[in-house]
């Protein structure tokens, strides 16, 4: 169990990463690293399932609080969230053999991608115009789930980002409605992969429900920002979390910051 000092920067990289995990996602971006720092002597399974656990808190609040003020369409968020329930837990058990020294360059140049094409389109996410209709919405939606479900078993940080990322750029969604659906989905791989940590026994508990519960606190209070500031905050808090997770990522890969 860490100290005091430690626990105290752990709560607050929990409370912040919460906030901006509701907003836009990426929490684990923050909250990740600074378990890394905060329990040097834990294996990288547990501080994965901590840090799941941890953000299981505040997607949960956060799905709710959008669900209750945004009313996202179920039809779509509920397949996309079961297929991302279940690409979690395939992709928990293939990230068990990943090398930690990929994970970086890999999330680096999606969050560049990412915010690229974000910046390149200053009118994409201000309002919803679906790209498609019907069975092939959901179809889409369903892919999405699955594909971004099995990044966050096995890595991770930014899924929530990428979420909203899919919804906006692929199907059409406003970055209001587009958050709302991502943390119902965010929920699900979330659970999908405590569903293989938990019974291995990964979680450290008293660490992870406490972060939880601060995690908890910063969803809500992110996601009642969000809505009430609407899809331009959103989608400028967008840019700004992916450019300062490229300049950390990238100045880490290139020792900047060692």
């Amino acid at each position: 169990m860490p100290d005091a000092p430690v626990l105290a920067l752990l709560g607050v990289a929990a409370l912040v990463a919460g906030w901006v995990d509701a907003v836009v996602g990426g929490g684990g971006l923050i909250q990740l690293p600074a378990l890394v720092i905060g329990l040097p002597g834990a294996a990288p399974a547990q501080l994965l399932a901590t840090n799941k656990l941890a953000s299981i808190c505040g997607t949960s609040v956060s799905a709710v609080t959008y669900y209750r003020r945004v009313h996202p369409d179920l039809r779509t968020a509920l397949p996309m969230a079961v297929a991302a329930y279940l690409g979690s837990i395939g992709g928990a058990f293939v990230g068990l053999h990943i090398p930690k020294a990929a994970f970086n360059p890999i999330i680096l140049v999606l969050l560049v991608l990412v915010g690229g094409y974000i910046l390149l389109k200053p009118d994409l996410g201000t309002v919803t115009a679906l790209r498609h209709a019907g069975t092939r919405h959901t179809a889409y939606a369903v892919l999405v789930g699955l594909v971004i479900g099995c990044y966050d078993g096995a890595l991770g940080p930014g899924t929530g980002s990428f979420f909203v990322f899919a919804l906006v750029g692929w199907l059409g969604y406003a970055f209001l409605e587009a958050s709302a659906k991502a943390k119902i989905a965010n929920f699900a791989t979330n659970l999908g992969a405590l569903t293989v940590f938990v019974p291995q026994g990964q979680v450290i508990w008293t660490v992870g429900l406490l972060l939880g519960a601060l995690n908890l606190v910063g969803g809500y209070l992110g996601a009642r920002t969000a809505v009430r500031l609407g899809s331009g905050f959103v989608r400028v808090v967008f840019v700004v979390v992916v450019s300062a997770f490229v300049v950390r990522i990238g100045g880490e890969l290139v020792g900047f910051w060692a």
